[in-house]
Parts: structure tokens; sequence; C-alpha cells
């Protein structure tokens, strides 16, 4: 499946308030060439000692080499809008977060969110942790990028938190996922419409399993 893998780095998990810094997409065709583009950003505001111990973007080298914000997110999200409107499915692993804190930055720079530039939902998106959720739910374990690595055996290419390997990670999850179940729909936009499915599943029972451990529920039912 032709896929545009996408993923960001971020001053934090606030998507209201944190700042992205770094991001990836690589664009993977039928015939498995890809190209790929990366941007470095200077958020403008310091990155706390937290984030730069997981991705090792400093603020200083960030006032350095990164580009200013507001051009760096609307070629981001140019980018993103011309892939779905091509039909091209966007690849994001853990898909609200990405696409809630760009929104959020497009908003904090006055440029147009991605469901603007299209003109319609942001749609066809594909999640690995959804799929995988969806085809193995009671699986034990972690379910973060480096566990689906171990659980489909796939070669890790570079370092994570680095958003172009995290991209190519992603993709390579996805492809062994679908290798390995056969039943997930191969149609872009059939996928898109399993997962919101699937998703809004999962986080019924989960809130539901909170709540009989006498926690408040977490999980967001919607997707992406």
């Amino acid at each position: 499946m032709p896929v545009a893998g996408y993923d960001c780095e971020t001053t934090g998990t606030d998507v209201r308030h944190d700042r992205i810094v770094s991001a990836a997409l690589v664009r993977r065709a039928a015939d498995g060439g890809s190209t790929t583009s990366t941007w470095l950003i200077d958020p403008g505001v310091p990155v706390p000692a937290a984030a730069v111990a997981v991705h090792g973007l400093s603020t200083k080298h960030l006032r350095a080499h990164g580009a200013q914000p507001a051009q760096a997110l609307d070629q981001i999200a140019a980018s993103l809008a011309s892939c779905l409107a091509a039909g091209v499915p966007i690849l994001i692993y853990n898909a609200p977060f990405d696409l809630r804190i760009l929104d959020a930055e497009l908003a904090r720079h006055h440029l147009p969110s991605l469901a603007d530039r299209l003109g319609a939902s942001v749609k066809p998106v594909v999640d690995p942790l959804v799929i995988d959720r969806a085809v193995d739910r009671y699986r034990t374990g972690g379910r973060k990028l480096q566990d689906l690595i171990g659980q489909y055996r796939v070669k890790p290419s570079g370092q994570l938190h680095d958003a172009t390997d995290d991209v190519i990670n992603a993709i390579a999850v996805f492809d062994a996922i679908m290798g390995v179940y056969p039943s997930v729909p191969r149609d872009a936009m059939a996928l898109h419409d399993w997962q919101v499915r699937q998703h809004r599943e999962w986080a019924v029972d989960f809130n539901q399993w909170l709540k009989s451990k006498g926690r408040a529920p977490t999980a967001d039912p919607a997707w992406p």
C-alpha cells in the first residue's frame, strides 16, 4: 500500500500547549521507492530537559538550526494535505497525538488546519497502534512503537525518537501486521473507517475496565 508516514517530536505531551520541534514525512510508493522530507523547528520557547532527554534536541540547537515555526508548519500541513488529496493515506503511530498537536500549532500561527486545506475530514489515516490493538487486543505487555518492533520481529532502523527513523519503523510495523492478519482491510478508506470502529470499541472497553478499578476513564473514543 502506498503510504505517507509522518512523525513529529515535541516539547511535551500536551497537545494544546506544547510545540513541535522536528518532523518527518516519508512517502512510500507502491513499488517500494520512497522520498523523505524533514523539518527542524525553533519552537520559540525553551525545550524542557525531560523532552531533550527523549529526542536530544536542545533549545540552543533549535535556535541555531531550526526554521521559524510558521513557515515550517505551513510546509508540513501542505505536504500532508497534498498526500491526502491524492488519496495516499497518512500513516502515523498514535495518530491522534500528532494530528491534534499539529492542528493546535497551525491555529497558534493563524494557519489553515488540515481539514480546512482539504475542505473535508482528514482521511484516510493509518495507525499501526490501533490496528495492533484490534487484531490482538488482549496481548499482555506494552504497545509503544519499540514494543511492536519486537512483537512483529521488525529490524529496527536508526534510533527511537528520531522522527525519520520512527516513521520508517512505523511503516515496517504496519507492513508486518498486514502480512500476519490478512483480514484487515486493504482499501485505504475502508481501513480508516474500520479503525474508527475498532478504536471506539477498545476505548469503551478500556474505560469500563478503569471504572471497575475505581479509576477515572481516560481513553477518548474519537479517532483520529
